[in-house]
């Protein structure tokens, strides 16, 4: 079938909203009408090919939700007219990683996802001269329908609006699973989040959740740490000079856990510099391709660790439905962190915005009716 979708050309150019052709779902893969979907600073790295040579021409957006509407042979856990969301590694559960519990870093995934393929090596999208376009994330959500894996559709109650609903499989999972599967973050515990964008206010809502005591939030934007200290953040701190300073005061001696949400050198090492002896900073932040990291190599003698994160080192097809209740039942805002709700057309727009660190989570109206915005 023919469809509108965001197409990737070039790194660095303008992205180009057009026409392309969609090919049917194959076995163990979903046909889904697109609904709404997040534009992520993940979305940033690929537009402006920070993220490795060769992934272009490519339909972007990852993160998203909307309505099944055909399934491949052997697609047995969601069904014509199920509300989902889009989960960026559908993992197998049959290969070494997936049999040991770590699905994020499912091999046959992690093999499609930065070739721009599905799972079985290959694309179901292409413009209308034949020409292959890449699927972003193996999802490609800034388009009016998409092809996914089966895994990478994940039920959703039919309770929750799907333009909230939308920033479950990236934003809220990530953050959520970086403090509840990753650093497992007892109650009393102390935290500062660095970079309060998007994911880093997921993070500071799941801190809350978790009992987590104080909460420092750091950004460079006044707006976010408001946005921030409605989550649930205790401290809100402008980043400069002193910023690590502050943190040690604020908390005692330092951090017990430092979340960094930016992807930023610096922003690693002001995690780092906000640890207490034996503390643990978790990297959440996507970096560019070769961009290193220093660290003072002496301190390590004090205990302290440093881990990355990658999509929450959870479970989606548990996590995401779960986190969807939590929003239900009132724990979990996902309102609260959309500062822009606009059409598919104004994703330029959008992406501009996070280059120039402004605002949280803008959410792009594929199907304003299956959107259910109001």
């Amino acid at each position: 079938m023919r469809i509108r979708a965001v197409v990737l050309h070039e790194p660095r150019s303008p992205l180009v909203l057009e026409e392309v052709e969609l090919a049917p779902p194959g076995p163990q893969e979903v046909l889904v009408k697109v609904a709404a979907a997040g534009v992520c600073h993940s979305d940033v790295r690929l537009a402006d090919g920070e993220l490795g040579e060769g992934r272009w021409p490519m339909v972007l957006g990852h993160e998203g939700a909307g309505v099944v509407e055909a399934v491949g042979e052997g697609v047995t856990h969601v069904a014509p007219g199920d509300h989902v969301a889009f989960s960026i590694v559908p993992s197998c559960r049959r290969c070494e990683e997936c049999r040991a519990g770590r699905l994020t870093l499912c091999l046959p995934a992690g093999e499609a996802g930065p070739r721009g393929v599905l799972m079985d090596g290959t694309s179901r999208l292409s413009l209308p001269d034949g020409t292959a376009l890449q699927h972003a994330l193996m999802t490609a959500c800034f388009a009016e329908r998409v092809v996914v894996a089966a895994a990478g559709a994940v039920p959703l109650p039919n309770a929750l609006p799907l333009w909230q609903g939308a920033l479950l499989g990236c934003g809220v999972v990530t953050g959520f699973g970086a403090v509840r599967n990753t650093a497992r973050v007892a109650p009393g515990a102390s935290a500062a989040v660095v970079g309060c964008g998007g994911v880093g206010l997921q993070v500071v809502a799941a801190l809350r959740l978790a009992g987590a005591e104080p909460i420092v939030a750091i950004d460079r934007d006044r707006a976010k740490l408001e946005l921030a200290l409605a989550r649930g953040a205790t401290h809100g701190l402008e980043a400069g000079p002193a910023t690590a300073g502050d943190v040690v005061r604020i908390t005692g001696r330092g951090a017990d856990y430092a979340f960094e949400v930016v992807g930023r050198p610096e922003t690693i090492r002001l995690a780092w510099d906000c640890l207490r002896p034996g503390g643990t900073a978790v990297v959440v932040g996507l970096a560019p391709t070769g961009v290193d990291v220093s660290l003072p190599a002496i301190e390590f003698l004090s205990d302290k660790g440093i881990r990355g994160s990658y999509y929450g080192g959870g479970d989606a097809l548990r996590d995401l439905p779960a986190l969807a209740e939590l929003a239900l039942a009132g724990e979990l805002d996902l309102a609260g962190v959309v500062t822009s709700v606009e059409p598919l057309e104004a994703v330029n727009g959008a992406l501009d915005r996070l280059r120039r660190g402004e605002g949280a989570r803008t959410v792009l109206l594929v199907d304003p009716d299956l959107a259910a915005y109001d």
